[in-house]
């Protein structure tokens, strides 16, 4: 979006961190961070990489935290295949912060619809709410009993919420 708005014609977030004009890159997820309380994150794991001085931290979802918080509204088999795919990942916050922010006239400039899904416990629907109300959106649009994997929880709302997006802005 920032490096080639001219060739989007909407920028979908679905149940997704949405950074904004105003602050760094990483600003949604340091407040994601902030308001998150320890003990939500359940058995996912936390370690250090690379550099000590950059501070980066791993994560790796563990079980209980797939199982309750993503996908629990899922298929078992999409589940299953999670818990067996699965790899520590990162939210690269070292990296976001010292990045620039996003430009008004580049990155603000492509119409941005933000699909709630309701029954999301990874990032819930309060802070989907709280993003939608610091950024601008041009479009809110919900999945109700969509858990963080509606492409697995509500594949047929999904592809209709998607045709709808693409067939406006397209």
């Amino acid at each position: 979006m920032e490096k080639y708005p001219e060739n989007i014609s909407a920028a979908v977030f679905l149940a997704a961190f949405m950074p904004d004009t105003a602050h760094h890159p990483s600003f949604v997820l340091e407040q994601y961070w902030q308001r998150t309380p320890s003990e939500a994150w359940l058995d996912t794991e936390f370690a250090p990489y690379g550099r000590p001085e950059d501070s980066s931290m791993s994560m790796f979802f563990g079980t209980k935290f797939l199982t309750s918080k993503l996908y629990q509204l899922s298929p078992v088999e999409e589940l299953e295949l999670a818990k067996a795919l699965i790899r520590p990942g990162s939210m690269f916050l070292s990296d976001l912060s010292k990045a620039d922010k996003f430009f008004k006239e580049k990155f603000g400039s492509v119409p941005r619809v933000y699909v709630v899904c309701k029954e999301d416990k990874g990032i819930p629907e309060e802070f989907q709410r709280w993003m939608i109300q610091n950024s601008e959106v041009n479009e809110v649009m919900e999945i109700k009993d969509a858990d963080h994997m509606a492409m697995f929880s509500k594949p047929h709302k999904l592809f209709n919420t998607l045709s709808e997006i693409g067939h406006k802005y397209g």
